[in-house]
């Protein structure tokens, strides 16, 4: 715990003007980020006795270890960055909301020559309209059916439309006109592109003045005695009512407006949002988020506005924007959300009349979803807790194990030697701390003696980040001889680096190996355990505990006994080590293959020295496939555009080198077919 006082700036230091300030702490990670009108002011705030403080800052000040500041030059630009910086360096300490599900938007792929009507989730791309979100794909589907009746845009995928295009027969739906067949020529690509814009228009609420067209279209075809047609036409007025009424109509002045409710205790917040156009619910989206910061529900609702609309433009952002409560700085919130729409966005508490009983109805959601999610989290975190607790007693540990990493061997009879390392902190995997190795000091078939290697390498990784940030030091003849077994082992990362450019601001970023876990996992028995166990006695680790799954009986070997630690098939702490293994094996073998599948396909091209992938291309393109090639002269090498003489006596000399390739055999037939495909497989 550091004394706040220790990085206190020095009076006068600080400027008295708007800014952005980011708290580190002595890993050099940045744990908080704020913005202020005055820095001085705000930054003073956190440096007072810290019995004043509430507990969360008390907690982030005394885990900091340093604070450093930007100046802007207005408060919208703080904002700015402040939001910016969050996205990068994900602090702990700041409010986070997340997602209490991936929710699926209605998309039209307007980027593309043919639009394409889907069901998207995930981040959005550019040049593709989003209509939602939905509460469930089906519902998407749904209204989807009903309008391709009087919107017959293409919804098939990429493959689907290709083989269409290439056997001149349309799919299914174009067959039974909930499609105008683009794929065959049946519409233009201008037709179908208009036919896209209006559905997005429908979509988008612009409603009235089509349905209002329909009709007169079948009022006139009526009385012109062309019934089939009136029938067609008073369908599809039928069907886009049935869609339309999917959303209710819940403000009746045509307000384009987003509700935002806020639902908090202590602890936890939940947000929910209600998407209006047109009048009309046209989505909803619900986050939950610790309360790791101290902050009212003003602040909640500035969060919840940066993470809605930072990455939003145009009409994605709304006219009016209807909250529980204002910002701190409404000012600056609502010009930031102007500039992003492009035209000024009302940002209010609604007073009085349907939008306020609107707000209560979304808040009302939002509590109902603070309530589900604490039932929810309360049986995960007990369970998780219960998990990491039965670990820590099995294998004697003071504590329970809040970091786990686990390691595991991958191989195809010796060849193609990779490991993994996966990550579990507090019972959940965090991939973004996957790492993988390639075994280097030897080649063959040794589970225990790549373990050695792999736990070696990445500890070692560990004491010099411990090195370099100060936090450890150890005697010059100690560090010589682990720089010596480094060079031994062929481990070229426990070699000192260059040094750092001076001036060069540090990025923040966890670094890769930076952080020890309480318990080391191996996926494997009791050799794979003692190999890890003196891995780390070589490199004087002593604090980190060690045990491995066997995977025949599930047992859990640890250094030094004859005999496993045998954990009742219905243990929680089994379960979470079979999860930690799985996922560990899981992400080796995916590397595996993945290495295996890159020496398949490769090719004696690929030996040429400076022949990059488009001449390759080009070439095997020119001769029409790699056997082609292999037959062709050097002066008809030469023929192809920007290969000259010297490459092309390369790749003759490659092709020489090379061993012959083994004929493909069709399987079924035992016939050897010929290599007439563009493959590199040679």
């Amino acid at each position: 715990m550091a004394d706040p006082s220790s990085y206190r700036p020095k009076p006068g230091q600080i400027p008295d003007s708007p800014g952005v300030y980011r708290f580190r702490d002595d890993h050099r990670r940045v744990i908080y980020v704020g913005k202020a009108k005055s820095l001085r002011q705000r930054l003073a705030n956190y440096f007072q006795d810290l019995s004043g403080l509430h507990p969360r800052t008390r907690t982030m000040v005394t885990t900091a270890a340093s604070v450093e500041w930007t100046v802007v030059s207005t408060e919208v630009e703080a904002l700015q960055l402040e939001y910016s910086w969050i996205k990068e360096y994900d602090p702990r300490f700041n409010v986070k909301y997340r997602d209490d599900k991936s929710y699926p938007f209605l998309a039209v792929t307007l980027n593309e020559e043919f639009p394409r009507v889907q069901v998207m989730r995930g981040a959005k791309k550019k040049g593709v309209r989003y209509f939602g979100p939905y509460g469930h794909a089906w519902a998407i589907r749904e209204t989807v059916d009903l309008m391709l009746r009087v919107f017959p845009v293409r919804t098939c995928s990429a493959g689907v439309f290709k083989n269409a295009a290439r056997t001149g027969r349309p799919c299914l739906l174009g067959y039974i006109g909930k499609c105008s067949a683009p794929c065959v020529g049946r519409v233009t690509p201008e037709e179908h592109r208009e036919l896209a814009e209006e559905f997005c228009d429908f979509m988008a609420g612009r409603t009235g003045a089509y349905i209002r067209r329909l009709e007169q279209r079948m009022t006139e075809a009526a009385e012109e005695m062309e019934y089939e047609k009136a029938g067609r036409l008073r369908d599809d007025i039928g069907a886009l009512r049935r869609a339309m009424e999917k959303n209710a109509v819940v403000l009746a002045d045509a307000t384009d407006a987003d509700l935002i409710a806020v639902a908090e205790d202590e602890l936890e917040a939940a947000v929910q949002i209600f998407h209006v156009r047109g009048g009309r619910v046209r989505g909803q989206r619900g986050w939950v988020t610790d309360k790791v910061e101290a902050v009212e529900t003003a602040g909640l609702v500035e969060h919840a506005l940066q993470q809605l609309y930072g990455e939003e433009s145009g009409d994605a952002v709304p006219k009016e924007v209807l909250v529980p409560a204002l910002p701190e700085d409404t000012e600056a919130v609502t010009q930031w959300l102007s500039e992003r729409r492009g035209s000024q966005v009302s940002l209010r508490i609604p007073q009085r009349g349907d939008k306020k009983d609107l707000m209560a109805t979304v808040g009302r959601n939002a509590q109902q979803s603070l309530v589900l999610h604490k039932t929810r989290r309360a049986s995960d975190l007990t369970t998780r807790s219960r998990a990491l607790e039965e670990i820590a007693e099995a294998l004697g540990l003071d504590s329970a194990p809040l970091r786990i990493e686990c390691f595991d061997i991958s191989h195809l009879q010796g060849d193609d030697v990779v490991a993994s390392m996966v990550v579990f902190e507090d019972g959940l995997a965090r991939k973004g701390e996957y790492r993988r190795f390639q075994i280097k000091t030897f080649e063959g078939q040794d589970d225990v003696r790549s373990m050695h290697e792999v736990i070696g390498r990445r500890f070692r990784r560990y004491l010099l980040e411990k090195e370099r940030t100060g936090e450890w030091s150890e005697q010059p003849e100690q560090r010589a001889e682990q720089l010596d077994h480094a060079e031994e082992s062929g481990d070229s990362s426990a070699r000192p680096g260059p040094p750092e450019q001076p001036g060069r601001e540090d990025d923040g970023r966890p670094r890769r190996f930076a952080y020890p876990p309480q318990l080391v996992v191996v996926d494997g028995g009791q050799p794979q355990v003692a190999a890890a166990k003196r891995a780390l006695d070589e490199l004087g680790i002593d604090d980190v505990a060690v045990c491995g799954l066997a995977k025949r009986l599930e047992e859990v070997w640890v250094p030094g006994e004859s005999d496993p630690v045998v954990l009742p098939r219905s243990s929680e702490g089994l379960y979470l080590l079979q999860r930690v293994r799985d996922e560990a094996h899981r992400f080796a073998i995916t590397y595996q293959r993945a290495k295996r599948a890159k020496r398949v396909r490769s090719s004696p091209l690929d030996d040429v020295p400076g022949l990059g992938e488009s001449r390759k291309q080009s070439l095997i393109k020119h001769f029409g496939s790699v056997k082609k090639l292999r037959q062709a002269t050097i002066d008809q090498i030469c023929e192809v555009p920007g290969v000259g003489r010297k490459t092309a006596e390369s790749v003759v000399v490659a092709f020489a080198n090379a061993a012959p390739a083994a004929p493909a055999v069709n399987t079924a037939t035992g016939e050897i077919m010929e290599d007439n495909g563009g493959s590199t497989h040679d």
